[in-house]
């Protein structure tokens, strides 16, 4: 390319005809040095900030006004995940994994003067359905910690999973970042709802390292509570749950929101995630006349077989079916078949469909991401690709393998423009002050946004 396709090049970018981020691939595949492409980027930022400019794409989202940084002469910096990858959670974990890098190409393979790498660790057992197992978690935390070149512990994504790696992070002065982990019990204490000594207990040195950029469970189950109480004017309650801590407590936070508003709880119980049907506990359960029946579960955990036979029983017409973020998978709705049809689902965000009707980043995002994937990305892989611009945004600020630096800037993370529209915040616990909670329903075998929920 010729130094005049450079300039035009350059010409496109501030005509906004291209983004930061595809102006870096473009210079590069012309011959431009990352270094001479990042000095034309930070000075096109320095402009845009002048002028009050901003882009309607995928790179507007994250903190404002932070010098990304191309150049790679400080070494490596190795970025590793740990989250499910086989089984039922092949679809949620791999897109979470492909969302993943490819943020890390937009942003060029590069944050902070230093190139990063990236792997994707797998905690689950293929053998169990691709559910998460601890001696797989703690495997991969310590081989983190053993790596000089990590910066960053990114996961988990099931909350029994961080509560083994999170105290072993901790230990070692080492950040860890989750896209998907919800319950409560992780960072703060909810009475009625958490374990003794919780949240405590998972940081030995007294200093918090822990963080996620998704909304924990205590507002979902308000949430939940308020809609099937209120506007859907349901009495009486049974809830079942996989007796996982994310499925247990999710379940409980229901219970007891819907509880203090009124609500009849007619049982609440744990089921053997092994068995081969569920027929004759659902018969038992419909014998007790619920309006209501809510499964506090993950896909991974025979949740598709609880909702089949839960509708061999109870119709749709009589009985209401709410499930969490948990079940929010093509994997779940595919493995019920026609029994998810009507099913309600929440989720902290908007669905793949909302994101697109709402255009700006969202819309980007998906459609970028669909082309890479084949299909509709999975609920929670908005989160995972939040987590990575965060992660290098705050390489860039730090510009330095320090993990010590890594995690303080990190925590003090403020006014982070989403994919979901506003900003966040982390507060002191390490929490996003973010409250969204969206409604879904399965209609044509396909998860559909209704609407946001309030809270209490």
């Amino acid at each position: 390319m010729s130094r005049e396709s450079i300039a035009d090049l350059i010409a496109k970018l501030y005509l906004g005809k291209v983004d930061r981020r595809d102006f870096l691939k473009r210079a590069a595949a012309a011959g431009l040095s990352a270094t001479l492409a990042g000095q034309v980027v930070t000075r096109y930022n320095q402009v845009s900030a002048q002028e009050g400019t901003a882009e309607a794409s995928s790179t507007s989202i994250g903190l404002p006004g932070v010098t990304h940084v191309t150049d790679t002469s400080k070494g490596t910096i190795k970025l590793y995940s740990s989250w499910p990858l086989t089984g039922s959670m092949e679809t949620i974990g791999g897109d979470a994994v492909e969302a993943f890098k490819m943020g890390i190409e937009d942003f060029g393979n590069a944050a902070g003067g230093f190139a990063i790498e990236y792997e994707a660790l797998d905690d689950g057992i293929a053998a169990n359905n691709g559910a998460w197992e601890a001696g797989k978690e703690t495997e991969n935390i310590n081989k983190v910690i053993n790596d000089q070149n990590a910066v960053i512990y990114l996961g988990t994504y099931n909350s029994g999973a961080a509560k083994i790696s999170i105290p072993i992070a901790n230990a070692a002065g080492l950040a860890q970042l989750s896209y998907a982990n919800t319950y409560p019990g992780l960072t703060k204490a909810v009475p009625e709802v958490t374990e003794q000594g919780e949240p405590d207990i998972y940081y030995p040195s007294g200093k918090r390292n822990y963080m996620r950029v998704c909304p924990a469970d205590d507002n979902q189950g308000s949430a939940q509570a308020l809609w099937a109480y209120n506007e859907m004017g349901k009495r009486k309650a049974y809830i079942l749950h996989d007796k996982s801590l994310y499925g247990q407590g999710v379940a409980l936070l229901f219970k007891v929101f819907f509880s203090k508003l009124g609500g009849e709880v007619l049982g609440f119980e744990g089921y053997d995630k092994d068995l081969g049907d569920y027929q004759s506990v659902m018969t038992a359960i419909a014998d007790k006349g619920p309006d209501l029946f809510y499964l506090g579960a993950t896909v991974d955990n025979n949740a598709a077989k609880v909702l089949q036979d839960m509708r061999g029983v109870m119709s749709v017409d009589d009985v209401l079916f709410i499930g969490p973020d948990g079940l929010i998978s093509t994997a779940f709705v595919e493995g019920a078949g026609d029994a998810a049809e009507g099913a309600y689902l929440t989720f902290a965000g908007y669905s793949a469909d909302k994101l697109l009707e709402l255009g700006g980043p969202g819309a980007d995002y998906v459609t970028r991401v669909t082309e890479r994937l084949g299909h509709a990305p999975d609920a929670y892989s908005v989160y995972s690709y939040e987590t990575l611009v965060l992660v290098m945004q705050t390489i860039d600020k730090v510009g330095e393998k320090d993990r010590a630096k890594i995690l303080d800037t990190m925590f003090a993370t403020e006014g982070f423009n989403s994919l979901l529209g506003g900003s966040w915040s982390f507060t002191e616990t390490g929490d996003t002050d973010s409250t969204v909670i969206g409604l879904d329903q399965v209609k044509d075998g396909k998860i559909t946004f209704q609407k946001l929920l309030p809270i209490s």
